[in-house]
């Protein structure tokens, strides 16, 4: 279960993982050996799934983003293994959902630009058979972030998913 000093851990480490324990530990009102104690247990729970480095994906030539939704008519074990594998062979595929609703996948792919897509297109449809697919490219970023609301996980604690809402 977190405790408000693990959700203020949580909170400076979402914004910027590499600072150092003894100030986080100073900001959360720790000594640098708490802290570090509180961190290794958030990581060991999977809480803290891993620390990375968060890349601007234009200066890495990744500029354009498209959302691709997938439909297909089989539904089978073997079928979404093969897709599955077949995607994560795809590195412009950063982001892969099965939804509910209309579209059987929704995938977030980067690439540098159009005609990248489309090679990335055409290389999916080779791989695995697909009923329908529909792209559509993102114009403009307006929010971004990979930081998750912790005050849901404040609410779990406190017994009720309504409160802060």
């Amino acid at each position: 279960m977190l405790d408000e000093m693990d959700l203020k851990i949580l909170k400076i480490m979402q914004d910027d993982a590499t600072r150092p324990v003894a100030d986080i530990g100073k900001e959360v009102g720790l000594s640098t050996t708490p802290c570090w104690r509180r961190i290794q247990k958030l990581e060991e729970a999977g809480i803290i799934r891993r620390r990375v480095a968060l890349l601007d994906p234009a200066k890495v030539n990744c500029g354009v983003t498209v959302f691709v939704s997938i439909k297909t008519d089989h539904h089978s074990y073997d079928w979404l293994e093969k897709f599955h594998a077949a995607a994560f062979k795809f590195p412009e595929v950063v982001e892969l959902y099965r939804m509910s609703g209309e579209i059987d996948y929704l995938l977030r792919v980067v690439v540098p630009d159009i005609a990248a897509y489309d090679a990335f297109y055409k290389k999916l449809i080779k791989e695995i058979d697909i009923a329908k697919v529909s792209s559509a490219f993102a114009m403009e970023e307006i929010k971004y972030t990979t930081a998750l609301p912790l005050e849901f996980a404040r609410a779990a604690r406190n017994g009720s998913a309504k409160e802060d809402a």
